[in-house]
């Protein structure tokens, strides 16, 4: 069956996944309509689908809001406009004209088809863009808007794409909502009628809320029922918009920007929207977030497939109080603990001594660095570890030589008070001079310093966004200084082969599909109390794969939430991600330095199944159950399960756990006791961890090793 195939008699266009279908039509009115999303279909078999537009109930009902594949401004829609033009002469309608088609294999396996418009009347052209792949059932959509008319036009709101959804009787919708150190928290709710907008305004994805969504009938669970969903692949300011009509009908659409902002199209320009991913599983949640895990690794992390390093952060043993002494000892300690990369947080440059001045002014500080940072790159590599640092290349201090240098690089409207949020201001990387400037000194940085890694951090949103000089400057900055971040980040990955780059933002204030396309890691939440963290891993996990998210192990009692909890179960949390270690190590006894090092062998043991197997959700960390996660290989040859009990639950029923993804019909070997158990009986009946009376106990984790582990458990199939 053709990936893509068309029916010209009908109008209809059929996309195929490995799993399901994706259709369209080109309707009488020249419009763009959705057909059918769900399993797979053949050409014939969509056709039946076509139904005659048939007379509107009353005339105040219109255009049906949702159904059509790019809902434009204009004629008798009233539902939420994807696109909204205006035109020199003060018109915002558009009249879809087709004019043609493009069907594009670039490489093997990628199969592209672009159906092109114009407006009936005036000079804007518009193409709709589809792309799917011979290994995922995702779908990637875009849109690019071309002037190709001699005025300026403005973009009122140009979204990617509108994905509609098949009529049920009821929708849930799934997003993840939270705050500074509070990221990623699940919500599962009852679709409303009418509109439910979720956005940013903060011109960065936002702690608050996260440009994807999920929704069904109401009734899948992990394992079972349809779940449709899309992700949005940008780093600014967004705006999803998930409707439900009174027809019945459910869909979603989102795109660039918040109300009140706008893309302007200068004569000859053209403006090409993110991608918008969209995927349908009937499998349930679980099946859901491991395709999206899939896709990321595979077409979406530039480095995908590597296995990433153990890492040690220096801020919480040193702070802003770093030089090359005590960097030196902490590398020490860190090497010794099995670490492979030392990373050098804030405060190694200019005048930094805190928060209030330095930013900005990115050279070694001659008193803490007297021959700058060689010699502790070095003395990092000669113990075997790759070299890290911290940078915030989007913002400065009032109080440093960049600012009073360059007053007017930063964000600001003439006349208006200023804020400063963490004593610093925002950079106005929507300039090429700014832009410029930033790729030149951090592709200095990494040439001149041997530096492996850059942790990469925003510690403010934007305000007071404002751009004093081109005519429609502050129209252009809201998308442009996005892209000229992406720019700079591409071009110091073109120079560096070898960098890795982890997104962080004040915690997970900027994590989503277009920075991962240009970075490695996401940091996830300033947040690393182990018992939070298993509620944020859990909504972060619901899209991400455990291959982005960096975790810490950190010094207790934990320093926002005061909790205590054991060594092991820190580590136990952090190893569901990419295990990082940030406590201060000259405090950590001879004890805690074994036990640590021992954790560290145990994680690079099993790190393989965590960052590239496919993750099972057995029980979530709400409620008075243990939480339990397992990750298999995906020859099902191994699996690695992880559960924390957050306290005794006397009188608490506790159902056997069921683990997924194993062979059928092999056997698989515990590797604690030694013991070999059908993948029926552990599939199908499930075992009980073993887990240990009191607060914050875990069992043995499983893993595919023959031997025992102290406090994991883990199999291993054995044929």
């Amino acid at each position: 069956m053709p990936t893509i195939s068309h029916a010209p008699d009908t109008g209809v266009w059929l996309l195929i996944t490995p799993r399901t279908s994706y259709a369209l039509r080109i309707d009488e009115t020249g419009a763009p309509c959705h057909l059918a999303w769900g399993p797979r279909l053949t050409l014939p078999e969509t056709e039946e689908l076509v139904v005659p537009a048939g007379e509107a109930a009353s005339s105040f009902e219109g255009r049906p809001a949702v159904g059509e594949e790019l809902p434009v401004d204009g004629g008798t829609r009233y539902g939420t406009p994807s696109l909204q033009v205006r035109y020199p002469d003060g018109s915002r309608a558009f009249e879809w004209q087709p004019a043609g088609h493009r069907v594009i294999t670039p490489s093997d396996g990628v199969h592209e088809l672009s159906l092109e418009f114009r407006d009936r009347h005036y000079p804007l052209r518009v193409a709709l863009h589809y792309r799917v792949r011979d290994d995922t059932d995702v779908i990637e959509r875009w849109t690019v808007l071309s002037n190709e008319g001699d005025q300026h036009l403005s973009l009122v709101r140009a979204d990617s794409a509108a994905w509609s959804l098949p009529a049920t009787a009821d929708y849930r919708l799934s997003h993840v909502t939270g705050q500074w150190s509070a990221e990623s928290q699940l919500r599962r709710e009852h679709l409303p009628y009418g509109e439910t907008v979720l956005t940013s305004r903060r011109g960065i994805t936002s702690h608050h809320a996260a440009p994807w969504v999920m929704v069904d009938a109401g009734d899948a669970t992990e394992e079972h029922g349809r779940v449709f969903g899309a992700a949005l692949a940008w780093s600014g300011s967004w705006r999803l918009t998930v409707q439900r009509t009174p027809d019945g009908r459910a869909g979603f659409s989102g795109g660039v920007g918040h109300e009140g902002t706008c893309v302007p199209l200068a004569p000859g320009e053209e403006f090409i929207t993110p991608v918008s991913a969209g995927l349908f599983t009937d499998g349930g949640f679980g099946a859901a977030s491991r395709a999206w895990h899939a896709y990321t690794l595979n077409h979406v992390l530039p480095h995908g497939h590597e296995v990433a390093p153990v890492l040690y952060n220096s801020w919480e043993a040193t702070g802003f109080d770093v030089d090359e002494a005590n960097q030196k000892a902490l590398a020490e300690r860190a090497a010794a603990l099995g670490v492979e990369l030392y990373v050098v947080d804030d405060g190694w440059f200019g005048a930094r001594r805190s928060d209030h001045a330095g930013l900005g002014d990115w050279t070694p500080a001659q008193d803490r660095f007297p021959e700058g940072l060689g010699p502790l790159a070095d003395t990092v590599h000669r113990l075997g570890m790759r070299f890290g640092i911290w940078v915030e290349p989007e913002m400065v201090n009032p109080d440093s030589d960049l600012y009073r240098a360059h007053p007017d690089w930063v964000l600001h409207t003439p006349g208006r008070a200023r804020s400063e949020l963490r004593n610093q201001l925002v950079l106005n990387f929507a300039r090429d001079d700014v832009a410029d400037w930033a790729y030149g000194w951090l592709t200095r940085l990494v040439a001149d310093h041997g530096i492996d890694f850059l942790k990469w951090d925003m510690n403010r949103a934007l305000s007071e966004a404002g751009w004093p000089g081109p005519p429609d400057g502050n129209d252009r900055l809201w998308t442009g200084y996005v892209a000229k971040l992406y720019g700079v980040l591409d071009r110091l990955r073109a120079d560096h082969a070898g960098l890795r780059i982890e997104t962080c933002s004040g915690g997970g204030g900027r994590v989503d599909l277009g920075i991962l396309t240009r970075t490695d890691q996401a940091w996830v939440s300033d947040n690393t109390d182990a018992v939070d963290r298993l509620v944020i891993q859990h909504g972060f996990g619901q899209l991400h794969p455990a291959r982005t998210m960096s975790a810490w192990v950190t010094d207790v009692p934990h320093q926002l939430t005061s909790r205590t909890v054991p060594l092991r179960f820190r580590f136990h949390v952090a190893m569901c991600g990419l295990l990082g270690i940030g406590g201060d190590l000259t405090r950590w006894s001879e004890e805690e330095l074994a036990e640590g090092a021992e954790l560290v062998a145990e994680y690079k043991r099993v790190r393989h199944l965590v960052q590239h197997g496919a993750l099972y959700r057995l029980s979530g960390p709400h409620g008075e159950l243990p939480t339990v996660v397992q990750y298999a290989a995906e020859d099902g040859a191994e699996t690695l399960v992880l559960a924390w009990q957050r306290g005794p639950r006397h009188g608490v029923p506790r159902p056997p756990v069921r683990l997924r993804g194993l062979t059928p019909g092999a056997r698989y070997r515990d590797t604690r006791t030694g013991e070999v158990h059908h993948a029926t009986v552990l599939a199908a009946y499930g075992f009980h961890p073993d887990l240990r009376p009191g607060d914050w106990a875990q069992p043995y984790t499983w893993s595919g090793w023959n031997r025992t582990l102290p406090d994991t458990a883990g199999v291993s199939h054995r044929p």
